[in-house]
């Protein structure tokens, strides 16, 4: 049976209302009768939150990605830009979405269409049934934009990733499922331009969102996919409007904690538009127990790679440099813009003990070369990593991040350079600036307005500010810079006068950095995944 099909007659299976434990023990959502289940409001924001997990929390750690906003889904991500490597090596399927080496066979692409597909039938069923159950027209028109905003989701990764995929908008038999065809790019694009403006009008505002309904989709969130989608299509006036409306609406602020940001005791500032909601142990991940190094106990799978420890500029503002008086090799923060202690762990870095990655000390659980469940670049995650968790690793509830303020205002800047408009002071002070002007970030204002100068400024800051938060990879694509940045060498941590060293073909870097890779992004070829083989294997029309 074709896998598409599999997941587009499912039926909400896999549902579970975190608040409605009893009810669940009571009458698993499997075993309901469809004739009969949509009989109350209750039921159906049972069915909604089932929309809503969609497979994402898992309740310890997967293999392969389970969401697109899951951690493992969206974080990973990160490993095949220019910014992480994957512990697990060279041949690690994310790896080989940018190496040269992407396939159809590659088990990450099955597992990233088959949980769309899922999601997409989960909130194809709901559609098709809510107007069965009786209750207020404008809590059921709020739950229906909200179940098309995860549908839409959805095929907003994958236009972005695949471009073509098939349009699926209602319940498929095994026969139709089997000979589904795919929709052109631009037709999901203007699906879910449509979808946006027709849904946005009918949720609720950041503000007037109570506490407890955190995590459940706003008009910013709405408007902040569209933003993105716009910036991926080169609209860049459009972008522009569409982000200007978010920062009209003054509900959003850029926080003064950028650490907390990431952690459990921030998580719901003003400054996130739109997270993935977890608990401890009752709807959790296993995020720390790939992210810890081994140091707290964990299998240290996402190395950050120097390529981005060198974008993070000096506090005076002039671009970092190996050759500078400022550059410390003993302390790879001093004198550097704070994000960067705030997301990377590095050599004689504070973390439940003192992290040490030197190659040469060889009583470090961490040591650098060493093997095992260590870092393969010398550098280890800080941010998402919750120094002050302490129970089981693999049922943290952290939430994740997937759009901030920040991003917005970024974007908004992006979108007016890009069209071509003026940029004045008072535009970089609204924007770029505010973000580098966080109270625990201070960086020096950006002065600059002639446009070539400020795109690079702009890309980097984007870079920086939102390092490892699942984007860089969907950035270098859009901005079609991928043939560039990841066909190169890339390298881990300085170690001046190490005796223990790793280079390529045995040739010394003149700044004793860690070899690490290689990459070869294959433009033209590379750009856009291939559909999973398995798919193709079925139904040769989505070759």
């Amino acid at each position: 049976m074709n896998k598409l099909y599999k997941f587009l007659s499912a039926a909400l299976l896999s549902t579970t209302l975190l608040s409605c434990v009893d009810q669940l023990d009571k009458s698993p959502l499997d075993s309901f009768d469809n004739a009969t289940f949509w009989s109350s409001e209750g039921n159906a924001q049972l069915a909604l939150t089932g929309v809503y997990r969609g497979g994402i929390i898992q309740n310890g750690t997967t293999v392969n990605p389970s969401n697109w906003w899951a951690y493992d889904g969206l974080l990973f991500l990160e490993f095949a830009s220019d910014n992480a490597y994957d512990r697990r090596g060279d041949n690690s399927a994310f790896h080989r979405l940018s190496n040269g080496t992407l396939t159809p066979s590659i088990n990450i692409l099955g597992s990233y269409w088959s949980s769309s597909y899922k999601n997409i039938a989960n909130a194809n069923f709901f559609l098709e049934n809510i107007d069965k159950v009786t209750m207020d027209e404008s809590r059921k028109a709020r739950m229906k934009s909200e179940v098309r905003f995860l549908r839409a989701a959805q095929y907003f990764y994958m236009s972005q990733f695949w471009g073509s995929v098939p349009l699926v908008l209602r319940t498929l038999s095994p026969e139709e499922a089997n000979v589904v065809t795919k929709a052109s790019k631009e037709e999901i694009v203007s699906f879910l331009l449509s979808e946006f403006d027709e849904i946005v009008d009918f949720l609720p505002s950041h503000k007037s969102l109570p506490n407890t309904e955190r995590g459940r989709v706003t008009k910013q969130t709405v408007l902040a996919f569209k933003g993105r989608l716009l910036l991926s299509e080169k609209k860049w006036a459009d972008a522009e409007s569409t982000y200007a409306e978010i920062i009209a609406m003054g509900e959003n602020i850029i926080d003064p904690d950028y650490a907390g940001l990431f952690l459990k005791s921030n998580e719901n500032s003003n400054e996130i538009i739109f997270s993935t909601q977890y608990i401890d142990n009752l709807g959790a991940n296993g995020m720390l127990q790939h992210f810890f190094p081994a140091l707290a106990g964990g299998w240290h799978i996402f190395n950050p790679l120097g390529s981005l420890v060198e974008s993070y500029d000096f506090t005076d503002g002039s671009a970092f440099s190996y050759d500078s008086p400022l550059y410390d090799p003993k302390d790879l923060g001093k004198n550097r813009d704070p994000r960067l202690k705030a997301t990377i762990l590095y050599n004689g870095s504070t973390f439940k003990g003192t992290y040490i990655t030197h190659p040469d000390s060889a009583s470090s659980p961490d040591q650098l070369g060493a093997g095992k469940q260590t870092t393969q670049s010398g550098f280890g995650l800080k941010k998402f990593v919750d120094e002050t968790f302490s129970g089981n690793l693999t049922n943290y509830g952290g939430n994740t991040p997937v759009i901030r303020y920040a991003e917005v205002l970024l974007s908004y800047l992006e979108a007016k350079l890009e069209a071509g408009k003026p940029i004045s002071q008072a535009d970089l002070d609204a924007t770029i600036n505010l973000v580098r002007g966080r109270a625990s970030v201070g960086m020096p204002p950006i002065t600059t307005t002639s446009s070539t100068e400020l795109r690079q400024i702009l890309r980097k800051e984007r870079r920086v500010e939102m390092a490892c938060e699942g984007t860089r990879y969907w950035d270098i694509l859009r901005w079609g810079i991928a043939k560039d940045v990841l066909n190169a060498d890339f390298y881990g941590a300085s170690f001046p006068g190490a005796v223990k060293k790793r280079l390529k073909n045995g040739q010394p870097d003149p700044y004793s950095r860690w070899y690490v890779t290689s990459r070869k992004f294959r433009e033209g070829t590379d750009n856009y995944w291939p559909v999973p083989q398995s798919e193709v294997n079925i139904n040769p029309g989505l070759q």
